[in-house]
């Protein structure tokens, strides 16, 4: 009777460890994605502090997703090779988000700005390979709710980070409390704070290297494994998918902010709320697509997702204002990053053990440099046309990803869903 209490005992601790490290990625993937979405609360305040244009603007977070593009590439050889390694890659990510907000604080130039973004891209991309990757070797079975899982977090920083940064831009006003807010610059000295403090958390929990179960590869046998992958149709269909996705929610999450700002004349804490909309549908709609595409298949979730961003992108064409607005920015919030788990459980499907990383470092480079350019363009229509012709680019964007989710092909690795 002792020997089998030890063994339930043994077995309870087995599966809380399993899952902690589930949960404690998606908890650090949150911080990460709350100091990736308070720059875009910052956007207002510093166009006008460095009197720039739309395509300016535009062409800072083209920068951006660039250089999250690039920096895919060596993460994802590094979690590959080095799974041992994945708590530094986590730490070196954090910390580059706070030195892209400490360069932002400190900036009076564009360049200056433009090389924080580019801090704060390599950063956010860098957390991308090795915890992906560990959670598609760690839970093979239900890679679709792990990513998911992974992806809620992201969600919930998305969330928070709006509402939180509007009400420390714009103050408050109730019940005789006045607070008139804090200065932009001062809000991002703030924002290095969380994203220290997340890289000295990974370096205190995992002073021992997470434990290596991965296959073990040479050099030689890891590039042979990536070009490979290149020339895996149902990966790069995955990739080029990404980037629509991807170049849709930058561009119209962007331009919509703008908007609220200048034609609008929404506050810092409307504009909050109203970014922080369009991600929270997402945090119950993100695990529910994410495990119905483990039973019913990638393919239906992921188009039906995409024709969703269709649809409610178009919206803002008669939804331009007031309750209209903000019930579409709901709408579109359900599907606009909750198919993120969906697309990298398909790849995944698509790879073969021990090149996990690699497969998610084509899936974000791929994606992110394709997608560098739409925020430019984007920028150069909304000088021209305003953000109507932002809602058209998008649509077409988002348009072209739902045929291509219906249309890519599908190749099955161990445990996949077609």
């Amino acid at each position: 009777m002792s020997q089998l209490n030890e063994s339930e005992s043994s077995t309870t601790k087995t599966s809380k460890k399993k899952w902690g490290l589930l949960y404690g990625l998606s908890a650090g993937h949150a911080v990460k994605h709350f100091g990736q979405g308070a720059v875009l609360l910052l956007v207002p305040e510093v166009k006008a502090a460095l009197s720039l244009s739309d395509f300016a603007v535009g062409a800072m977070f083209g920068a951006q997703e660039a250089s999250a593009g690039v920096t895919n590439v060596p993460a994802g050889l590094l979690s590959d090779m080095y799974r041992r390694r994945v708590p530094l890659l986590l730490i070196t990510s954090m910390s580059c988000v706070a030195f892209g907000y400490f360069l932002i604080g400190i900036s009076y130039w564009y360049a200056l700005t433009l090389l924080a973004l580019i801090f704060i891209g390599a950063g956010t991309s860098l957390w991308h390979a090795p915890a992906f990757s560990e959670l598609a070797v760690r839970y093979p079975d239900r890679r679709g709710f792990a990513m998911a899982a992974h992806l809620t977090g992201a969600q919930i920083g998305n969330t928070t980070a709006p509402i939180g940064i509007g009400l420390l831009l714009g103050g408050i006003s109730y019940a005789g409390i006045e607070w008139a807010g804090l200065d932009w610059r001062f809000v991002a000295f703030l924002l290095v704070i969380p994203a220290l403090m997340t890289a000295f958390l990974i370096f205190i929990r995992f002073k021992s290297p997470i434990q290596d179960d991965s296959v073990h590869i040479d050099l030689r046998s890891y590039f042979g494994a990536s070009i490979r992958l290149l020339q895996n149709s149902a990966v790069l269909a995955q990739a080029l998918l990404h980037a629509l996705r991807g170049a849709s929610h930058t561009s119209i999450q962007l331009f919509l902010v703008i908007y609220m700002s200048e034609e609008l004349d929404y506050s810092e804490w409307m504009i909050g709320v109203h970014v922080a909309l369009l991600t929270l549908a997402g945090i119950v709609a993100t695990p529910i697509l994410g495990s119905l595409s483990d039973h019913f298949g990638r393919r239906i979730v992921s188009t039906i997702a995409m024709c969703g961003i269709t649809v409610f992108t178009l919206g803002f064409l008669w939804a331009d204002t007031g309750i209209a607005l903000t019930i579409n920015v709901v709408l579109l919030g359900i599907f606009l990053f909750s198919i993120m788990p969906v697309i990298v459980a398909a790849a995944m499907d698509a790879t073969d053990q021990g090149s996990e990383g690699t497969s998610v470092a084509i899936l974000f480079a791929g994606g992110a440099l394709i997608g560098a350019f739409a925020p430019a363009v984007a920028g150069a229509i909304n000088d021209r046309w305003d953000f109507s012709g932002v809602v058209l680019f998008v649509s077409i964007l988002a348009g072209m990803g739902a045929l291509l989710a219906f249309l890519a092909p599908r190749k099955k690795a161990s445990n996949a869903n077609s």
